[in-house]
């Protein structure tokens, strides 16, 4: 594969240079259409009419752009029209072998007009690579559609999107940068969904990449305000909660926009969010009276967490072919009572800040008449702080509770990151040609006392069955009688026998005492930094007027690992059977894509390698619940865990292969049927290159220390079968939908992925943590009577994928994650019944281990409503119009009413599935989706099943 690649490059390289080099005879005019506050308008009919009559029509892409290439040198007449707007006066174009870039603005038609509708459909599909018909492109009314919180039209998106192809999950790129933070809405002016999957401008793979683009600024000024509210008292209570938990939502939020002199314009965005939410705590702990196991054990605790964002931006004309862009943003997030929910006591929690800085500079020429360079800055400083509410040793009891003092102790964390980008756009002809460099730097001082104060994990045994005096009960030979003993089970032994007096050794014995500690020690600071490049070169060769040909090659090198030659070539060919009429379109592509090392490994292994930090390991420690003195515990026969990166470490790797047919059907409606393959090499896991050997009890290294080495030796593979349909079957009725059917296996999923038994790979290569076998989106906007828009998103999906786990170290690794096996003898004590079989919790020798990732969760439904309501008045003037025709009159303020539903048909939706067989919970979640994901300043709003939101929003 590695020589098919480089033969593929090579061919690449050699089709590039002379187009490059090439001067056109014919020429070419591209630009852009929009209306007057420079929003895009997509779909609008573009001609050009030379002299001698002859007229070529195009159409606006989703961006608003359009072009014509090849043209005959003469005079051209260019126009462009829309339904509602006119252009006021067509521009001239003499063709003389050049390239000009022309954008028509376009005004709201002031005269009312009669038109009679056609029942033939006359719309078509194009063959440029920009236009493919399974993207999702959203502005204007379906962009107000989605959600108006950061976090939920995130997840709106990522939905849109669907099951992204490849392990990593959807990419999300801000005005063309590669990191950053979701803007306000109202800042936002298009979104592009799975747009051209194959351009070699991007590094992620292009099935879930999500492009975000802000609004420029407006010579006329507009502006609004808006007011979010949510209560407990019109929402349902989670299902994973015993009592409704509290919820109170506050969100506000300001825009305007409009000129500071005749060359700049600016945009303001204001936004304070202030959120109670309902921390769900679930799990099974002790009455600390009668030392009872309480399961379930479920309460709730108020998590204030607030947010602050203001982004200014100001646009410059520089010079007539030069803009100036520069936009700021800060973000403060402050969360007192992070970490709380799930198995995390109250007691765990801790205070959680961040501040986040963004600034970005976009500057843009126009350079003659032949191209066009964009060059792009963007600094993102990250400052964040962790402290402890209580500072004491962490109790981890698996699958039951985590209690006594926050782990993360007091930490901080300052990441600066740099992204430099210049594009360049060259008109050939037929040939639009695009190349351009990305240079990213990133730099990281970390302070990190995570787990200076020790940790007691309860993982859960085999021991004796106890009669009501703690004795064991003996079978007919007179043998204790063994049984799986549950982590929350131990827990209880080891207190109620601990108060009872029995010593270490006979708590041990009789099946009680911790599984393990761990304790961290050394410098807490770390600084580092990493650096990475990109180039590409992208040709669009439109053939003829039915063919499109775009053929692309990026290079990618990053300091940190030894892997320096990570070329990705990019092919895709679209083709129609019809010039015009284009209503059936065939589309084939191919591309290889590179993730990056991130930085974060880097870190990991820098601290935790020995010199840096220590990680003590005390298996079945004698001394819980006392933390003996560090240098006790580091003189003593604790392991000391080390973190390294493999010497031959490479740049994971995904080859992608797509092929897609497109139908244009009647009432605007297009169907897009794909078959997507994606098959990823050397993906990042991690295994303990110092494990015990079976049987003999020796190390391979000579000491018991378990190293953990980061390496880039996984295999991925993925087929999906991809249906998408879009409708604008009338002007007020837009629909979409989708449906994915998705196999993907993989022997890892991610780089803190283990083999459970060191030595085999036996069971490793099975479902992926993606192996999301339905996906089905279908959403829109309809218009009712009394002007009211009905906005519907609809998210089906099948069950995930999850491992399943005896919740024990089975092999000396320090790891909890051995699987159980597979039972052959049906009376061994110990056994657990499952709807996966009998299984072995504690498996002998020549028992078949369980596959990795044999479990299966439930799926999941769920359906958000928005209904607005638009009230105009006051009259901005009538006046007449160039023609002295009276202007139609028109609002000069609104205000919009709307209602937001999340999970309108009140759907139990379950988080993270517990895979340890031990564990009463086994099978099941704890929590609701998403409500996992609470740590840090990440905000969660998931205290209640169904979330209703009312919004006022008053804009001029």
């Amino acid at each position: 594969m590695r020589r098919v690649l480089t033969i593929f490059t090579v061919l690449l390289l050699g089709y590039f240079v002379p187009i490059l080099a090439a001067q056109a005879q014919t020429a070419a005019v591209h630009g852009h259409v929009s209306d007057e506050t420079g929003a895009v308008i997509p779909d609008a009919t573009v001609t050009a009419t030379s002299t001698t009559g002859k007229t070529i029509t195009t159409k606006s892409s989703s961006d608003g752009a359009y072009s014509f290439n090849g043209l005959a040198p003469g005079t051209y007449r260019i126009a462009a029209s829309y339904p509602g707007f006119d252009l006021k006066q067509p521009q001239t174009f003499v063709a003389k072998g050049q390239t000009a870039s022309l954008n028509l603005v376009l005004t709201v038609s002031s005269v009312v007009q009669q038109v009679t509708v056609d029942a033939t459909d006359h719309s078509t599909l194009s063959v440029d690579a920009a236009n493919n018909a399974s993207a999702v492109v959203l502005s204007g009314s379906a962009l107000d559609s989605l959600a108006d919180n950061p976090d939920d039209l995130a997840s709106d998106l990522q939905a849109l999107a669907g099951p992204t192809a490849g392990p990593s999950g959807g990419s999300f790129y801000i005005d063309g940068f590669s990191s950053g933070e979701m803007p306000p809405k109202e800042s936002i002016r298009e979104i592009r969904i799975n747009q051209n999957p194959f351009s070699p401008e991007f590094d992620k793979l292009g099935l879930g990449r999500i492009e975000i683009f802000t609004k420029p600024g407006s010579d006329q000024f507009h502006g609004s305000g808006s007011f979010n509210i949510g209560s407990d008292t019109f929402n349902s209570r989670n299902p994973y909660a015993s009592v409704k938990a509290p919820f109170l939502l506050r969100e506000y939020g300001v825009n305007v926009v409009g000129p500071l002199n005749h060359r700049t314009t600016f945009t303001f965005d204001g936004r304070y969010e202030d959120t109670d939410n309902g921390a769900v705590i679930n799990g099974a702990t002790l009455d600390l009276t009668s030392l009872a196991i309480i399961s379930p054990y479920s309460t709730v605790y108020s998590v204030a967490q607030m947010q602050t964002i203001i982004t200014p931006k100001i646009d410059y004309q520089l010079t007539k072919n030069n803009t100036l862009s520069v936009r700021y943003r800060v973000t403060d997030a402050d969360i007192p009572n992070s970490g709380l929910g799930g198995f995390n006591l109250v007691e765990t929690a801790y205070h959680a800040h961040s501040l986040s800085q963004t600034t970005q500079v976009v500057e843009t020429a126009v350079l003659g008449a032949t191209a066009v360079n964009e060059t792009r800055f963007q600094f993102f400083n990250v400052s964040s702080s962790n402290f402890a509410d209580n500072p004491g040793v962490s109790i981890q009891v698996l699958n039951a509770f985590t209690g006594g003092g926050s782990p993360v102790g007091n930490s901080s964390d300052v990441q600066r990151n740099y992204e430099l980008q210049n594009l360049t756009t060259l008109n050939r002809g037929s040939h639009v040609v695009h190349f351009g460099a990305r240079l990213r730097a990133t730099s990281d001082s970390n302070l990190s006392e995570q787990d200076f104060n020790g940790t007691f994990t309860f993982g859960g045994v085999t021991g004796p069955e106890l009669d009501a005096n703690n004795q064991p009960i003996l079978d007919g030979s007179g043998n204790p009688i063994l049984v799986p003993i549950s982590s929350i089970e131990q827990y209880q032994r080891t207190a109620s026998l601990q108060k009872a007096g029995y010593s270490a050794a006979q708590i041990r014995a009789l099946g009680g005492g911790a599984s393990q500690f761990t304790l961290s020690a050394g410098n807490p600071l770390l600084s580092l930094s990493q650096v990475d490049l990109g180039l590409f070169v992208g040709d669009t060769w439109k053939i003829k007027q039915n063919i499109s040909l775009d053929a692309g090659l990026r290079y990618e090198v990053q300091n940190n690992i030894p892997d320096h030659r990570d070329w990705a070539p990019r092919l895709a060919v679209s083709w129609s059977p019809k010039r015009a009429q284009q209503k059936l379109v065939l589309r084939g592509g191919f591309g290889v894509f590179y993730d990056r090392f991130v930085l974060s490994n880097t870190l990991t292994a820098l601290r935790y390698n020995g010199i840096t930090q220590q990680q003590y390991v005390v298996d079945n420690p004698d001394f819980y619940p006392t933390v003996p003195p560090l240098s006790t515990v580091a003189s003593s026969q604790a392991g000391q865990v080390i973190q390294q990166n493999a010497p031959n470490l490479r740049a994971p790797y995904y080859i992608q292969s797509l092929i897609s047919v497109e139908q244009q059907l009647p009432f605007h409606t297009s169907l897009a049927i794909s078959y997507s393959n994606t098959h990823g090499l050397h993906q990042l896991r991690s295994e303990d290159i110092n494990a015990r050997l079976p049987g003999s009890g020796s190390y391979p290294l000579g000491n018991s220390n378990p190293v953990f080495q980061a390496q880039s030796e996984g295999l991925y593979n993925q087929n999906q079968l991809i249906l998408n349909a879009n409708s604008q079957a009338t002007k007020k009725i837009s629909l979409f939908g989708s449906y994915t059917l998705g196999y993907a296996r993989s022997n890892t999923d991610g780089p803190t992925t283990f083999p459970a038994n060191p030595y085999s790979s036996a069971g490793e290569y099975g479902p992926a943590s993606t192996d999301v076998r339905n996906f089905e989106t279908f959403g829109g906007t309809i218009q009712t009577l009394w002007k009211t828009t009905w906005s519907p998103l609809l998210t089906v999906r099948s069950g995930a994928p999850f491992n399943i786990t005896v919740g024990r170290d089975l092999y000396g690794t320090t790891l909890f994650n051995g699987r159980p096996g597979i039972a052959l003898n049906q009376n061994k004590a110990g056994l657990i019944q499952t709807s996966y079989g009998l299984l072995d919790p504690t498996p002998s020798a020549g028992e078949t281990i369980l596959g990795r990732n044999s479990g299966r969760g439930p799926g999941s439904v769920q359906l958000n409503m928005r209904v607005s309501k638009t009230l105009g008045f006051g009259s901005s003037g009538s006046g007449l119009d160039a023609s002295g025709k009276p202007k139609e009159s028109k609002p000069r303020y609104s205000l919009v009413l709307t209602l937001q539903v999340r999970n309108v048909t009140n759907h139990n939706n379950p988080g993270l599935i517990i895979g340890n067989i031990a564990s009463p919970l086994f099978g099941r979640a704890n929590q609701s989706a998403g409500a996992n994901t609470q740590t840090g300043t990440s905000f969660s709003e998931s205290a209640t099943n169904r979330r209703l939101e009312l919004q006022m929003r008053f804009a001029f």
